[in-house]
């Protein structure tokens, strides 16, 4: 099974699922999404502002295929191009954050680690453009049946599960916040350098036993 992260473009775009596709509630101010909706094609309000937010500020988006297949996408800005962001009772967002404004994994891809994986790249991204935090609104309440909510806000569980941590609580939307030293751990890197080492090794050099370097006599200068 192969697994690839790449950046959103107004390209890789169509790849989201319908529904997201033509979701405007991060991308405008409640009233102006509603207008967008009731005019009958907000879905391009959603490619202007991936357009304007690409042109502007950088990528904005990852999307990790499934053998080939699109399974899952997270989008991200700074806060100023999210409208959204100022309407949760746990605003505003750090000034040195950017907004982590949705994740989604297709159900049948569930479990498998892609929420991670999407998390991990925007960390990349982001550390690269010397931002030095992720911050999220969580909803606690994500499939209660008693207070059922739309999937435009990402479970709480799910950021707490991939890292980020509780800066603001709030029964329903807290903030939450992933530190991007944390999220691209000095044990990932490790590792993948060892497996790159070990790889590039043959069985006999692994199994080679390593003799030590022959004393030398040192003398004071």
């Amino acid at each position: 099974m192969s697994r690839r992260l790449v950046s959103l473009t107004l390209d890789t775009l169509e790849d989201l699922p319908r529904p997201c596709r033509q979701c405007v509630y991060w991308e405008l101010d409640p009233v102006s999404a509603d207008r967008a909706c009731a005019a009958g094609d907000p879905g391009l309000e959603k490619e202007a502002w991936v357009s304007q937010t690409l042109l502007e500020w950088g990528s904005c988006g990852k999307l990790v295929y499934v053998d080939g297949m699109p399974a899952g996408f997270v989008l991200y800005a700074p806060p100023a191009y999210v409208p959204r962001s100022m309407a949760f009772p746990t605003s505003p967002v750090s000034a040195d954050a950017a907004l982590l404004m949705t994740a989604n994994v297709v159900p049948a891809f569930a479990g498998g680690g892609l929420g991670r994986m999407l998390v991990q790249g925007v960390a990349r991204d982001l550390t690269k453009r010397g931002i030095k935090a992720i911050e999220a609104f969580g909803d606690a309440k994500f499939g209660d049946a008693a207070d059922p909510a739309g999937t435009c806000v990402a479970p709480a569980d799910f950021f707490l599960s991939v890292g980020f941590k509780t800066v603001r609580p709030h029964p329903r939307f807290p903030r939450l916040r992933l530190e991007l030293r944390t999220a691209l751990s000095w044990k990932s890197d490790v590792e993948y350098a060892l497996e790159k080492l070990l790889g590039s090794m043959s069985p006999e050099t692994l199994l080679r036993p390593v003799r030590p370097a022959p004393a030398t006599r040192s003398t004071a200068s």
